[in-house]
C-alpha cells in the first residue's frame, strides 16, 4: 500500500501547478493600485450606505457597453480607467466588488472612495465612506489574499512592478476647511498652515505605501478648487473664480511637489511621480476653446447657475454633446477632460509631471 507522502506527491504538483498558472507572466500588463476620493472611485461607494454615491443616471451615461451608472463619478471612464487602458490592461475592480477574486486579483484593485481626504475629518458630512487608514488596511488585506493565490515572493513581485495611483487633498479644502464659513478647521489654522498640516499627514500616508511594497507613485495634486461648478455657484462674483479656494491650490501643490522631491532624496530613487494637475485643468479653465471646448464654467450635468448647485441626478439639466464640456457635474471632470490630463500624465512636460512622466517611467521599467 503506497504511504501517505508519496500519495500527497500528485496533489502538491497540482498545486504547485495551479499557482504558476496564476503568477504574472513578463509580457502580461502591470498591477494598477488606486486610492483617493471620488475623481478615481471606480465604484466602492455603491457598497456603502452614503450620500456619495454616482449610482444613478445619467452618471455613466457614456460608459461603454451598458451606458448605465457605475459609481464613477464621470459620464463616462474615468483617470483610472485611461490609465489602465494605456498599461494595456482591463479596469481594476473596486475592492468592495465581490466579483475581485483569482485571477482579477493580479490586475489590481482600486481601493478609492467618494468623499474622503488626506485627514480623517473630512467628509464626516458623507458619513460611511472608506477613509484613507482603511484603503491602506484594505491594501494590506490585499496582499494577503494574493500571497494565497501566487505565495510572498510573488505577491512582493506583484506590488514592487505595480503602478499606483493617488489622488487626495480637494476635499480636505472642499468638504472641510471651506465647507462651512466657521469650520473648526479655519478656526485652528490659518490657510498656508492648513496646507502644511495636509502636507504632513500625506507625506506619512506615501511612506506607508512606501513601507508596503509600492516602488512607482502617481501622486495628483489637487485642480484649480475655486474654478469648479460647485464653487463659481456658491462663491463666484461675475463667474470669475473663486479666489480663497484657488489660493489654497495655489499653496498646496508646490508644497506637495517640494514634499516629494523631498521623499525621492531620502529613498534615493524616483518612487513618487508628482502629477500637476491644477496646471493642465488651468489650461482647460483659461483657453477651453483652445481644446475644443465650449465652456469651462458651466457643468454639463447639474442645475441652477453654472449647473452647480447639489448633484448630478436624472432631473437636472443635462447637456447634448459632453465631449464639448470641461466638467460633467459640479465636481467632476468630463471623459474628455479625464483624457485630457491622462495624455499629459502619459507624456507631459516637467510643467506637468515631476521628475519624468508615465511613458517615461514605463520605457525605463522595460529595460530593468
Amino acid at each position: 500500500m503506497p504511504s501517505s507522502s508519496s500519495s500527497s506527491i500528485p496533489l502538491i504538483a497540482a498545486v504547485v501547478v495551479a499557482a504558476a498558472m496564476l503568477l504574472p507572466t513578463a509580457n502580461s500588463a502591470r498591477a494598477f493600485f488606486v486610492f483617493g476620493d471620488s475623481l478615481v472611485d471606480n465604484g466602492n461607494n455603491n457598497y456603502l450606505i452614503t450620500s456619495a454615491r454616482a449610482d444613478a443616471p445619467p452618471y455613466g451615461i457614456d460608459y461603454p457597453p451598458t451606458h448605465r451608472p457605475t459609481g464613477r463619478f464621470s459620464n463616462g471612464y474615468n483617470i483610472p480607467d485611461l490609465i489602465s487602458q494605456a498599461l494595456g490592461a482591463e479596469p481594476t475592480l473596486p475592492y468592495l466588488n465581490p466579483q475581485l477574486n483569482g485571477e482579477k486579483l493580479l490586475v489590481g484593485a482600486n481601493f478609492a472612495s467618494a468623499g474622503v481626504g488626506i485627514l480623517n475629518d473630512t467628509g464626516i458630512q458623507f458619513a460611511n465612506i472608506i477613509r484613507i487608514s482603511q484603503q491602506i488596511n484594505f491594501f494590506r488585506q490585499y496582499q494577503r489574499r494574493v500571497a494565497a493565490l501566487i505565495g510572498e515572493y510573488a505577491t512582493e513581485a506583484l506590488v514592487s512592478q505595480a503602478l499606483v495611483l493617488i489622488t487626495l487633498g480637494g476635499n480636505d479644502f472642499v468638504n472641510n476647511y471651506f465647507f462651512t464659513p466657521f469650520s473648526i478647521r479655519r478656526a485652528q489654522y490659518n490657510l498656508h498652515d492648513f496646507s502644511v498640516l495636509l502636507i504632513t499627514e500625506y507625506r506619512k500616508i506615501l511612506t506607508t505605501l512606501y513601507g508596503l511594497g509600492a516602488r512607482r507613485v502617481l501622486v495628483t495634486g489637487t485642480g484649480p478648487l475655486g474654478c469648479v461648478p460647485s464653487q463659481l455657484a456658491s462663491q463666484s462674483r461675475n463667474g470669475q473664480c473663486a479666489p480663497e479656494p484657488q489660493r489654497a491650490a495655489a499653496i498646496f501643490n508646490p508644497l506637495l511637489i517640494q514634499m516629494i522631491n523631498e521623499l525621492n532624496q531620502e529613498i534615493g530613487a524616483y518612487v513618487f511621480i508628482a502629477a500637476n494637475a491644477n496646471s493642465r485643468q488651468n489650461d482647460f479653465i483659461d483657453y477651453p476653446q483652445n481644446f475644443g471646448f465650449i465652456t469651462s464654467k458651466v457643468a454639463c450635468c447639474g442645475q441652477g447657475p453654472f449647473n452647480g448647485i447639489g448633484i448630478c441626478n436624472p432631473a437636472s439639466n443635462l447637456c447634448v454633446d459632453r465631449d464639448r464640456y470641461v466638467f460633467w457635474d459640479p465636481f467632476h471632470p468630463t471623459e474628455r477632460a479625464n483624457r485630457l490630463i491622462v495624455e499629459t500624465v502619459l507624456s507631459g512636460s516637467e510643467e506637468y509631471m515631476f521628475p519624468m512622466n508615465l511613458s517615461t517611467i514605463i520605457e525605463l521599467d522595460s529595460k530593468v
